[in-house]
């Protein structure tokens, strides 16, 4: 998976940097601009935009504000925040790919093309629901993942408080 992330990315990268540089040479240099080369040029950038986001995702790279991580004493505590930050996640993420998944079906339904090469519109919308499906599929592999974690931690923490009979918890939250 990493080397398809690798080189897909690398590809459209690529792709829009010599797109729009061929574009700006000929529109300012040559003062004679390709019709149609922005629109053209949708299709890879927003395939860059989502499949950044699902590789973000995926590695779990993607920006955070972990502030509370700072205030929190005991590694529990901060495994409890990863796990409702998660829940919080893919609250918003299965949302977000609803009204994704309701878009596609529009944009498979209107068929929109555009308007100077007559290009089906739906290969860069199909995009959105793509990405967003992918990334709530790591979202939810990350809290299921993040919850077991917990619950080790919270296994482990009373297998030690039975073994030596303390029945205080002293590592709170």
């Amino acid at each position: 998976m990493d080397r398809f992330f690798k080189y897909a990315l690398t590809a459209l990268i690529c792709t829009v940097a010599l797109m729009q540089f061929v574009q700006v040479i000929m529109r300012y240099v040559f003062e004679l601009p390709i019709m149609g080369l922005e629109e053209v040029l949708v299709y890879p950038t927003l395939w860059l935009y989502f499949l950044g986001s699902v590789n973000a995702s995926r590695e779990d790279t993607q920006i955070k504000a972990n502030v509370l991580d700072v205030f929190l004493k005991s590694d529990r505590s901060r495994q409890i925040v990863r796990v409702v930050a998660d829940a919080l996640s893919l609250v918003v993420s299965a949302w977000l790919t609803w009204w994704a998944w309701d878009y596609f079906l529009y944009a498979l339904k209107v068929w929109k093309e555009s308007p100077t090469l007559y290009i089906p519109t739906f290969y860069a919308e199909s995009a959105v629901f793509i990405g967003m499906l992918l990334m709530t599929m790591c979202v939810i592999y990350y809290l299921q993942r993040n919850f077991r974690y917990l619950l080790t931690m919270i296994s482990d923490l009373s297998s030690v408080s039975l073994a030596t009979g303390n029945t205080n918890d002293s590592e709170g939250i």
